[in-house]
This record gives structure tokens, sequence and C-alpha cells, in this order.
């Protein structure tokens, strides 16, 4: 049906166009950061690398970063982040149906760093798996949780994005290590009733650019971006081109978006506040002069996180939101870029939690708090379960052959 840009809010916003109306949404109800307590200063990163405060803020708008303790690590961040989401949502965990973590620095292969936080939350109901989609994967999760949801085939969703970048950079290489800093974000997406929640979604790729941004891994024949490290083990080193990236990533912004602005029957002008992936400041100005918006549109907080990967769009929403900046029935808009190449966009229609009562949630925030201590009782339970399996399936294989030798001496065959 033709509409004209007067009328395409009011008629589509809440009903995505190319789904089917199954009278569920897809709202975010909670959500939660995490970021190290460790300050990383560019006065700091000029003691490591050949650079200025001045050269990197003049080219990248980033101040400083958190880096991650030996104590942290990508799944600790992410839990933190889930656990506040679950708090603000107050959501139990055995609600949970889904587990999303977006990351580029994962805590192993496998298992994946959404089954160890799966684990660690008491999520017992709750499918779990990493995605991999680098800068724009947290909104890749959460389009495929919206999904999920609006399709009826679960109810309740936390996704998650964390990153420790600063393990995986090459900190020789001022081109990269500069830019990047750790933390993790997440959001509780819930069924509702009730339109608005997500209401579009862009998912792109073009994996002819996967050499202008990439991390070798443990399989890649790439052999000059992978160095040795301690005890023989290999690791990948980042390698970006940064022209050629902030090229794709400025062109992607103001396509991606008015797609997603479109399909949701609104447009970039309707957005209360778009939340972008917190890369580099010129890209966000270069960004909004190609859409004809006012950069201040943009939640920008990368002068004081760096480019945090899949966990920056969560870090700045929860800041937006924090702020005041976000408000009920808002429009908002997501867009991430970054290696593969991929890009993503979606559109939300913002709508709060509505607040339980005081008792209710007292109550369910100390039965979050019991099925976080009975998860970690659970897992120290199987552990030492295992163990002494293990054990006695090394003994019994030598008693019986202790007795079978017994046997043999007092009956020796003929």
């Amino acid at each position: 049906m033709a509409t004209t840009n007067s009328g395409r809010a009011g008629q589509r916003a809440g009903r995505p166009i190319g789904l089917p109306d199954t009278g569920i949404y897809a709202h975010v109800v909670g959500w939660g950061m995490a970021v190290p307590d460790k300050i990383m200063t560019n006065d700091d990163m000029s003691a490591i690398v050949d650079t200025t405060d001045e050269w990197i803020q003049s080219r990248t708008g980033i101040k400083e970063r958190r880096i991650a303790s030996d104590k942290e690590s990508t799944a600790t961040l992410g839990l933190k982040a889930a656990q506040r989401a679950l708090d603000i949502a107050d959501v139990l965990p055995t609600e949970l149906d889904l587990v999303i973590v977006a990351t580029s620095s994962a805590e192993h292969i496998f298992p994946s760093t959404a089954s160890l936080i799966q684990a660690w939350l008491g999520a017992t109901n709750a499918g779990a798996f990493d995605l991999s989609a680098a800068c724009s994967g947290f909104v890749y999760g959460m389009q495929m949780a919206a999904q999920s949801i609006r399709s009826g085939a679960i109810r309740t969703a936390v996704i998650i994005g964390s990153e420790t970048m600063s393990r995986v950079v090459d900190w020789s290489d001022r081109g990269t290590c500069i830019l990047f800093g750790d933390g993790a974000g997440a959001v509780v997406l819930r069924a509702s009733d009730t339109e608005g929640g997500v209401l579009s979604a862009i998912l792109r790729s073009d994996g002819t650019g996967g050499d202008l941004l990439g991390l070798p891994g443990f399989g890649s024949n790439d052999i000059d971006g992978v160095v040795e490290i301690a005890n023989g083990h290999r690791q990948g080193k980042m390698h970006m081109n940064g022209g050629e990236v902030f090229k794709f990533a400025t062109r992607v912004i103001g396509e991606s978006l008015t797609q997603a602005t479109d399909q949701a029957g609104i447009k970039v002008s309707d957005l209360k506040v778009i939340v972008p992936h917190q890369a580099n400041a010129r890209i966000l100005q270069a960004a909004a002069r190609s859409l004809k918006i006012n950069e201040s549109q943009f939640m920008m907080n990368l002068d004081r996180y760096g480019n945090t990967s899949a966990a920056s769009i969560p870090i700045a929403l929860c800041e937006a939101v924090q702020t005041g900046r976000i408000l009920p029935d808002d429009y908002v808009g997501f867009v991430g870029f970054g290696g593969g190449l991929t890009w993503a966009a979606m559109v939300l229609k913002w709508g709060a939690p509505q607040s339980a009562p005081a008792a209710t949630n007292f109550i369910n925030r100390q039965r979050r708090l019991f099925a976080y201590n009975l998860a970690t009782f659970r897992r120290t339970l199987q552990r030492v379960s295992r163990r002494l399996n293990n054990l006695i399936g090394r003994l019994r294989p030598q008693g019986k052959m202790e007795r079978l030798r017994k046997r043999v001496e007092r009956e020796p065959f003929e």
C-alpha cells in the first residue's frame, strides 16, 4: 500500500515490513553494562607506542579506554552486564529462553562464552551460543532474538556484547592499539502484545572486504597474521586498513539507517537518538553530514571507552538511558559496522518496563541471588562428581587386572 512520508509512521510503525503480524512484539525491558576499573589514558598509551594525546584525540576522538585486569575476562564482564540487565527487567534466570553473546574475543573457541554465562546465571532453561559478526554483532544478536520472540518460539532472551580487545590487539601497532578498549553491555528482550519494541532490522555483509579488517584464528593459513605466544600456542594479530574502513563505514551508516527507518515506516529525522558503534568520532561526523542530521543525534561515549567492538552499542545505550536521552515511545536507531565486512541497522520504539511493586522486586532480587549461588554450587558439585568418577574409573581396571594376575599365578595355564 502506497503511503506518504508523513503518514507512514502512523500506519506502519510497530508492524515491521516483511514480518508476519503475529501479535507478538519484542521489547527491551532491561539493560546493563560492566567496564573494568583500570583506565588507560592517551598519555599512558604514549609510553607504549610512538603517539601523543593530541594525535589520538584529533584523529579518533578517544581520550581513554578501559583495560581488563587479570581477574576479568570476556565472560565475567558479560556476566555482570547480564545480571544488571536482569535486575532492571526484574527477570529471573530461569525465565530466560536464550542467551546470545556477540564477541570477537571469546573466552574459548568452545565452549561458547554464552554457555559459560548461561551456567553462571543459572539459566537452566536457556539455549546459548556466541555470535561472530565483529562490531555489528550486537545488532545481529538483537535481530536473531527478536525474530525468535516474534515467531512465538521463545519469550525472553538476554543479548550480550562483551569484549576484551586489549588481549587481541597488536600493542606494537599504533594504528590499531590506540583504538580499542574492554567492556560489556547487555539487554533483555521480552515478548509483549503491546506494539513497538524492535520494528525493523537490516543485516548485511560483504566478505570481499574481509582483508581490510581482521583477526586470524587458530585455523588460519595467514602465516603473516599469526604470531607465536607462550607454550607454542598461536594467536591472531589484528590488522586494519584504516582509510578503506573509514570510507566503508561512512557509506553504510547512512544507507543502512535509511533502509531500516523506511522499513519501520519512519524517517531518520524521527529517531530521537541514534546509538552507533563507537569506532571513530570522525566517522560519525561524516555520517551525520551524509544523513543531513545534527551529529548530536548520535549518542557518543567513545572518548571514555574507545572502540569496544560488539560491546560498544549496548554500553552507549545504557548511558543514553541513564542520562535521560531515551524516554518511553521514543524511536531509537542502532547501527553497527566492522570486520567481515559486516554492517547492521535497527529501529526500536522504546518502552520502559513496568515498575514492579517494591516488595515483589525485593523478593525477585533475592531469588536471583539464590539462583546465582545455586549455579555456583551446582558447578562445584558437578566438577567434584566428575573427578570422583574419573578416579574410580581409573582404579577399577587396575583392580580387575590385579585380581586376574593373582588368579593366573594360582592357576597357571597348561
